[in-house]
């Protein structure tokens, strides 16, 4: 029964999941060319609220804790576990008031109504993983973007999804390279759980009945600290909200 379930909550939510796409594809092309970037973030803002509440649809739920206030003037390295595809709307929308900015793989610019229009003109740093120098020089202008406009930079050390929930180790090269950008930034690790479990084998089947979570856990300061160093506290703090043994962490 369960099982039937699935895949019935699935098509009703993907079925919805697509017309947001769409219909917010549209908004945000008129909102950028006739009232500019502001209103494009908002329209974007806006689908990814209803992406993320939508999952309510599948019986899931999805909730937001933070540990501790976030500077409102100051530009913000989210540093994030990687599970799901849908790791992203909430950051979005619940870190809407710092502007969250995603290091992304370039193929997503490409052919995903909504969601590949906004990385084009967000500023996102679309990287080709096959040539480490143009992914080290759409980083550097991330950095350098948050440095002067105090937004926040996301990225997800893993390098790719681990829908088990076990963590890969993080790599501490894009860090290294946003802060050496943006060296006023304060590294934020998010735990993120239950993303993998809701979305385990690809976008069909959803897992209903979910229980997702966002937490954001307090700063880091990178003042006298390696990149290095501080991707290790990040991880750890993650995997110590998490409850995951630190003998996965590296």
């Amino acid at each position: 029964m369960k099982k039937v379930l699935d895949y019935l909550l699935s098509a009703v939510y993907l079925l919805y999941f697509g017309l947001t796409l769409v219909i917010f594809h549209v908004f945000q092309v008129v909102a950028f060319h006739v009232f500019g970037k502001p209103a494009h973030k908002k329209v974007v803002d806006w689908m990814n609220a209803f992406i993320a509440y939508g999952w309510y649809l599948t019986g899931s739920t999805i909730q937001l804790r933070q540990r501790s206030d976030l500077p409102p003037n100051r530009p913000i390295i989210f540093v994030a576990n990687h599970q799901s595809m849908f790791d992203i709307s909430p950051i979005i929308w619940f870190m809407r008031r710092h502007t969250p900015i995603f290091v992304s793989k370039v193929e997503l610019a490409r052919g995903i109504p909504g969601v590949s229009y906004n990385l084009r003109k967000s500023g996102a740093a679309l990287i080709n993983r096959n040539d480490p120098k143009q992914a080290i020089v759409e980083i550097a202008r991330l950095g350098k973007h948050i440095e002067q406009t105090k937004h926040s930079a996301v990225i997800f050390p893993e390098g790719t999804r681990s829908a088990s929930g076990t963590m890969r180790p993080f790599v501490a090269g894009g860090l290294a390279m946003l802060l050496k950008r943006a060296p006023s930034a304060l590294v934020v690790p998010i735990a993120i759980r239950g993303t993998g479990h809701f979305n385990p084998t690809g976008i069909f089947p959803l897992t209903s009945f979910s229980a997702m979570s966002w937490t954001v856990l307090s700063g880091i300061e990178p003042a006298g600290q390696t990149p290095d160093e501080l991707v290790r506290l990040s991880q750890e703090a993650i995997a110590q909200e998490l409850g995951v043994s630190s003998s996965v962490v590296s």
